[in-house]
């Protein structure tokens, strides 16, 4: 399966980023096993996934400081990049 997401190095922190459906982060237990899945291509990182409503306006599920800083952080200056889970 390939996926966009981004691995940030922001504050002394790194954590991942994922674009998933919205569907994924309306359901907490869709979400939580989401994240689980993405853990083998980011080991030992934070895993955060966002999410786009029709508008383009990005939700974020996952720790919560991490939500807070990207829902600061416009879209497009996040790194995106495709990776792949198999």
């Amino acid at each position: 399966m390939r996926f966009q997401g981004a691995v940030i190095r922001e504050q002394g922190q790194t954590f991942a980023v994922v674009i998933v459906l919205p569907h994924v982060i309306d359901n907490p237990s869709t979400a939580t096993e989401a994240i689980a899945s993405f853990n083998p291509v980011f080991p030992g990182l934070p895993v955060v996934l966002m999410a786009q409503n029709s508008a383009g306006r990005p939700t974020y599920y996952g720790r919560r400081d991490i939500s807070r800083f990207l829902a600061s952080v416009p879209v497009r200056a996040i790194p995106w990049r495709e990776y792949t889970l198999n």
